[in-house]
């Protein structure tokens, strides 16, 4: 996804061989005036331990966003959006109810953190936004940087210019066409809608892309279309695209997944594409 939160933007890795796919990823446009679709790169999954482990990351990066999230904006979903889209992910992501629990019952006693967002540049000239929740930013700041180095990067200022602070709503995408995925865009005022596929299990989805303010308007006519609508968040949805080769593809993937590695990372995102 595009925002690769580390929870559905939450990057997971899975035990299989190293491939290379190329799935399409068709944006459809209700009009010209709208903004321009986003063609995701292709998925490189690598070997990097057991699935549980990876599961174990993205659990406890949601436990922290929870804890989080309650202290800024008290332990009730109903009037707290940031927690209450939390608990949706959680929801779809399969978390244990009693993580949830306990991680909404210990907020108070967490340690003061901070969300900051680090600017990088990647293999090809990629740029990727890295989103960390710490309670030191200058380690993290530290961290981020040894880890960009090893890997082909650098911390770079200006790379948020080229991202526009999008909501983003995701819907299953079986069984519809492109031109019912356009017409539903249009019924329910959304700018934008990408077809994709879920990176854990391959499952077609639709973005639906809007303004953050028509972001409740867009989700609840999409209800009344009929569709089920498993995320909605605030998205960074890159400007214009950097074409990568096969090559730099790898080495993208590769230093995105170290970085997913990092405690204190919670979603990265990238205007990454494959190259034709």
């Amino acid at each position: 996804m595009a925002g690769r939160l580390l929870l559905g933007a939450i990057r997971t890795l899975r035990p299989t061989e190293r491939v290379w796919r190329s799935p399409p990823v068709r944006a459809v446009h209700p009009s010209p005036a709208l903004c321009a679709g986003h063609n995701k790169w292709s998925k490189v999954k690598h070997v990097k331990g057991p699935k549980d482990e990876a599961r174990g990351r993205m659990i406890a990066k949601f436990v922290m966003m929870i804890k989080v999230a309650v202290k800024e904006g008290g332990p009730n979903p109903d009037m707290n959006v940031n927690l209450a889209q939390l608990l949706e992910q959680c929801r779809n992501k399969n978390v244990p109810k009693a993580s949830i629990e306990a991680a909404i019952k210990n907020a108070e006693k967490a340690k003061p953190a901070s969300q900051h967002i680090f600017e990088a540049r990647g293999p090809g000239g990629c740029l990727l936004l890295i989103e960390v929740l710490t309670d030191n930013s200058s380690r993290s700041q530290q961290d981020i940087r040894g880890v960009l180095s090893r890997n082909g990067g650098m911390l770079s200022e200006g790379a948020r210019h080229n991202f526009s602070r999008k909501a983003v709503v995701v819907v299953p995408g079986q069984n519809v066409t492109s031109e019912r995925a356009l017409e539903l865009a249009i019924e329910a005022g959304a700018q934008d809608v990408q077809e994709t596929e879920d990176e854990e299990d391959d499952a077609p989805l639709l973005r639906f892309i809007c303004d953050n303010a028509d972001l409740r308007k867009v989700r609840a006519s999409l209800e009344e279309l009929g569709m089920k609508v498993t995320l909605w968040d605030s998205e960074f949805v890159p400007r214009a695209l950097s074409p990568l080769d096969r090559e730099q593809l790898e080495a993208a993937s590769a230093l995105i997944e170290a970085l997913s590695d990092c405690p204190d990372v919670v979603r990265i995102w990238d205007n990454i594409q494959a190259q034709s």
